[in-house]
């Protein structure tokens, strides 16, 4: 069989990109979980200074509500396709599969699955606080 280099190089020219280079977003779901156990505020700390910058003023009060979130690592791909509000945020996007659970004084509410989306912008990982209806 005869391997015909210059082709396969013309089409790694043309077409073959790197896949991008996931980031580590163990810190973040750790902060996230760690705020969720330390009650409401802490909670609503957290997700006030991880919220991305372009979206500050997309929150909403929690209440007595926490959020557990438990990602599934093999989910998380880019997603540069994704609007908040139909805004572009700007950064690199990452989405991820996750197990949400709601608590309400220590008694889950509500659990679900779902996506969180992700933002690496200046180094710093930002998200979109949930604002539960």
């Amino acid at each position: 069989m005869r391997v015909v280099w210059p082709l396969l190089v013309a089409l790694c020219a043309t077409g073959c990109a790197t896949a991008p280079q996931q980031p580590d977003f163990r810190g973040y779901f750790a902060d996230n979980n760690a705020a969720a156990a330390a009650g409401p505020q802490a909670q609503q700390e957290f997700f006030r200074r991880s919220q991305h910058p372009d979206f500050t003023d997309s929150t909403c009060e929690l209440g007595d509500l926490t959020v557990q979130l438990d990602p599934a690592w093999s989910t998380l791909r880019p997603d540069p396709g994704f609007t908040a509000d139909g805004v572009v945020p700007r950064g690199e996007v990452w989405a991820i599969g996750v197990e949400v659970t709601t608590r309400v004084n220590g008694s889950a509410t509500g659990h679900q699955i779902g996506s969180q989306h992700l933002v690496v912008l200046d180094g710093r990982t930002f998200g979109f606080a949930p604002c539960p209806q």
